[in-house]
């Protein structure tokens, strides 16, 4: 899971790079990994991009560098290929235009399309990352469409896009800068991964007769930048914004289009200010908390319950309405350090767990002599749940009963999200009963995919109801077909299970810390090389690449 942002300003004069450094702020959640932008100014294109929060990768003589009017963003949560700081985005080809790419989601066919790309393109994959796969597959398909000149390039954008589309299966949201032309952004033909797009007044235009547009993964990355949430990209949609005319223009560009948003953004990824979808984020998990409370009312009709205390920071909202529910009070046992990377997210088993007790502490009052709800938004490998459990016995708890907000997660994720492989999970071959022992409480209980379901659906608009959604970590169905036992589990499990990612860290770190680096390394990330480069490289923390394109 990653997030992305793009910005166009229709004032050549105009900057986005402070926008794009707020938006990505904004962002942060949806990955620590890395960070990177790339702007427009004038066809000539700027680039900074690195390993690390947003706040350590763009220092200030970065931003002044960062001049242009367009430019796209993006943070990284690494799911497929690596840590890299090779990996990181925007990513960059020079031809056609010069395509600047922000990734989020997985591809499923990764295979396929390393061979189209390397054989039939003849194209180079410089990368494992299937975002750069994505890139090479719209710009080809856009070569092909710019044969035809004296066609219209909004038609051919489209027509590059349906045939992407066409090829490419999984979950994905993108956008592009395509330099001297304008901003692009589509979602895959599932709508799994998010997508909005937002507009504002530009500057000396309050008629509205010119427009800003930016498009980004949530909503709420369009809030403190003034841009007003038009409505989210539609499943199979690409939307155009041209730079020269300021005129936006949309199409769906394949037939087969379904409307089924990954139901994991609503439980976890998603801020709870976030509208994606219509849905509004907070909405949706008041009711997860409302209808998780009456199933444990049902189960235990005479529970003993003194205090709900959620896990922060993403269970608050459900816990809240659930303590309601259950007639008991709210209370904040756990304090969170805020300047630790969300646990869930962290790579590596051990290092989740070692981060748990640094990031939280208790509020040992809370706990003392009570029976205690633990309300967290759902239990992925059990390493966290069994470490808060402890923590809560610690603090003096008498009895402490876990819920999740969340059914068991059961199958591996492959739109983007880290749940690679059954066996880690902690609801793998395990009903509660066992699932509470393995985690050291008193029972547990987890809310049912059905409620789970209408939780979210009864939060649509009436204008656009949804009833269907991506549930495969619950389910073990795939909207793209995909099924339990297929080859692709397997390589999956292989890659990206917990000791791979090991092995991986450990012959980066080594490689790190080898005295030997390329010649055109540029601080650690890897040289964009292109006809018309010049290097700008800074002993301060590296620079802006700048990045001429053939045309």
């Amino acid at each position: 899971m990653c997030g992305i942002i793009g910005i166009l300003c229709s004032n050549e004069d105009d900057y986005v790079n402070q926008m794009l450094f707020d938006a990505l702020t904004v962002l942060q959640h949806r990955g620590q990994d890395a960070a990177g932008m790339v702007v427009a100014d004038r066809e000539r294109l700027h680039l900074r991009k690195d390993n690390g929060l947003v706040k350590d990768v763009f220092l200030q003589h970065h931003m002044v560098e960062l001049r242009g009017n367009a430019g796209i963003g993006h943070v990284r949560y690494p799911t497929a290929g690596s840590s890299s700081c090779a990996e990181a985005q925007p990513l960059y080809t020079n031809y056609p235009h010069g395509i600047c790419f922000a990734h989020n989601g997985n591809l499923t066919n990764t295979d396929e399309l390393y061979e189209i790309v390397k054989t039939q393109f003849n194209r180079h994959v410089n990368t494992d990352s299937d975002s750069e796969l994505l890139m090479n597959m719209f710009a080809e398909n856009l070569i092909a469409e710019k044969e035809n000149e004296q066609e219209d390039v909004s038609k051919r954008i489209f027509e590059s896009v349906s045939k992407l589309m066409d090829k490419c299966k999984g979950g994905y949201a993108a956008i592009c800068l395509i330099n001297g032309v304008g901003l692009v952004g589509f979602r895959d033909p599932n709508g799994i991964r998010p997508l909005v797009i937002g507009s504002r007044n530009s500057k000396g235009y309050a008629d509205g007769s010119k427009l800003d547009y930016a498009l980004a993964s949530e909503s709420v990355a369009l809030d403190p930048l003034n841009f007003n949430l038009m409505r989210s990209v539609k499943p199979g949609e690409a939307i155009f914004i041209d730079m020269n005319t300021g005129n936006i223009q949309s199409q769906i560009c394949h037939a087969g289009a379904s409307y089924t948003p990954c139901i994991f953004e609503y439980v976890y990824f998603a801020r709870p200010d976030s509208i994606m979808d219509g849905i509004s984020v907070y909405e949706s998990r008041l009711k997860m908390g409302e209808l998780l409370a009456q199933k444990i009312m049902k189960r235990y009709p005479e529970h003993d319950i003194d205090v709900v205390i959620p896990i922060p920071d993403t269970s608050r909202t459900s816990a809240l309405q659930a303590a309601y529910i259950l007639g008991r009070p709210f209370r904040e046992g756990f304090i969170k350090n805020r300047y630790i990377a969300r646990t869930f997210i962290m790579p590596g088993q051990e290092t989740r767990k070692k981060s748990v007790r640094l990031k939280l502490n208790t509020i040992k009052s809370e706990f003392a002599g009570r029976n205690v709800l633990l309300v967290d938004d759902s239990i992925v490998r059990g390493t966290t749940a069994r470490e808060i459990v402890q923590m809560a016995r610690d603090a003096g708890a008498k009895n402490v009963y876990f819920c999740s907000a969340a059914p068991p997660i059961r199958y591996p994720n492959i739109y983007g999200i880290d749940i690679p492989t059954r066996k880690e999970l902690v609801a793998y071959e395990r009903n509660e009963e066992q699932v509470a022992e393995h985690i050291g409480c008193n029972w547990v209980v987890y809310q049912d995919l059905e409620d789970l379901v209408t939780s979210v659906a009864s939060c649509s608009d009436p204008d656009l109801p949804l009833t269907e959604f991506e549930t495969s970590c619950f389910s073990g169905t795939y909207v793209t077909g995909e099924k339990i036992g297929d080859s692709y589990f397997e390589k999956l499990h292989n890659l990206r299970n917990d000791s791979a990612k090991t092995t991986r860290r450990q012959s980066s770190l080594s490689a790190s810390m080898s005295n030997v680096r390329p010649q055109s390394s540029t601080d650690g990330c890897e040289s964009v090389s292109n006809d018309k480069r010049k290097s700008t490289n800074s002993t301060n923390g590296g620079s802006c690449e700048g990045i001429s394109s053939s045309q």
